[in-house]
């Protein structure tokens, strides 16, 4: 039954983005051929060479990735994504940013055409969020099924993500640099890197005896192979729900939050993550470790709910709002490999270490943190580039 719930949620949600796409597909053209006439033509830095080759949105001269390389980062990012529950939509920001060569096309037209330079930090940003969307919904299914995903924790924060997602796009689309972007981008994931690290020290194992409790019992079960059925069995079972309490049990551990703080918690988590066109994972993940106590076991499931939700929001809000074109080429060919990472990271994951998957997560984020602030506020990259 649960697997028909998600599978109808999924087959609604495809088809509602299809029929958004043809709505708007002409206004959308339209918005990249006003920026290509406002950019001066030539063969010269920051300019249109008519006669180039098309690549990216159609725009001649702009990158266009290989397909393969499209598929296997889309791959990379919905594993990382899957398995950790956050840290996707920052992958796919470095391949779009970096890997795939839109950060060196759009810088070039800064000065020469402003209107150029943010329609590829706002497809930069939606791109991004397409990936994360698609992972978020096969890794919500996924988790579900294996008893991991905490659905009242989950709904909460998506409730809370509704506005947050909708009224950044709404304010900010059109309007902000690709080198403040780029900044902005790896300052808030820098910043996540060093909670993330407490999160791994001793004096922050010791805030979290019950997660700790019910991630080793979670281990204890997978060393001694018991099927899926017994560990979804021993899954998130939710025993008392009220509109100031909810308590669960995950392996024989009782937790419990406050459903208020998560819906709070999910519009600042959505604002920001839409403002960088993420998924908000590498946010949501500190949050529900942290603050709420759970165990990754527990995170990762919990964490594509409320993403998948405010993706929608967020990618509804740019594109049918705002009209950001994206190239479907590009992400279509990216969704394939997504889809195959997001059904391998759930699989997987239960095989890694709880505190090993955070220490991942923050050797991650120091270094994309540290090449993107110094790269979109001072210009250059103190660490080398990734791909």
């Amino acid at each position: 039954m649960r697997k028909k719930a998600f599978l109808i949620m999924g087959i609604m949600v495809v088809l509602a983005v299809a029929a958004t796409l043809l709505w708007v597909e002409p206004s959308l053209a339209q918005k990249v051929e006003d920026a290509i006439a406002q950019t001066p033509v030539g063969s010269g830095p920051g300019q249109i060479n008519p006669d180039a080759p098309r690549g990216l949105l159609g725009i001649p001269g702009a990158p266009q990735p290989f397909w393969l390389w499209c598929i296997l980062w889309g791959i990379w990012v919905g594993w990382i994504f899957s398995t950790v529950g956050a840290f996707g939509g920052i992958m796919a920001g470095v391949g779009h940013i970096t890997v795939f060569g839109l950060r060196a096309f759009g810088a070039q037209f800064k000065d020469t055409s402003p209107v150029m330079n943010k329609l590829m930090t706002d497809t930069i940003r939606v791109s991004n969020q397409y990936l994360v969307g698609l992972s978020a919904l096969i890794s919500s299914i996924n988790y579900y099924r294996m008893g991991r995903l905490v659905l009242p924790l989950g709904i909460s924060l998506a409730i809370g993500s509704i506005a947050g997602a909708f009224i950044i796009p709404w304010l900010t689309a059109g309007k902000i640099q690709l080198s403040s972007y780029i900044g902005y981008f790896g300052l808030a994931v820098f910043v996540i890197a060093f909670v993330l690290f407490y999160d791994t020290t001793e004096r922050g194992q010791a805030s979290k005896k019950e997660a700790k409790a019910a991630a080793k019992a979670f281990e204890e079960s997978v060393r001694a192979k018991k099927s899926g059925a017994e560990t979804a069995e021993m899954g998130a079972k939710v025993t008392q729900f009220s509109p100031t309490r909810v308590r669960f049990t995950f392996y024989g551990v009782e937790f419990s939050f406050n459903p208020l703080l998560p819906m709070l918690g999910g519009f600042v988590i959505a604002a920001i993550s839409a403002f960088l066109g993420v998924g908000g994972g590498f946010l949501y993940v500190p949050y529900i470790t942290s603050v709420v106590g759970l165990p990754m076991y527990l995170v990762a499931g919990t964490s594509a709910l409320a993403v998948l939700i405010s993706m929608i929001t967020s990618i509804f809000s740019y594109m049918v709002v705002k009209q950001i074109p994206v190239d479907f080429l590009m992400v279509g060919t990216e969704l394939i490999g997504i889809f195959t990472g997001s059904i391998i990271g759930p699989y997987t994951s239960k095989y890694i270490p709880d505190i090993w998957l955070k220490r991942l997560f923050v050797l991650l984020a120091l270094y994309v943190g540290l090449r993107y602030v110094s790269k979109g506020f001072f210009g250059y990259s103190i660490v080398p580039p990734f791909g």
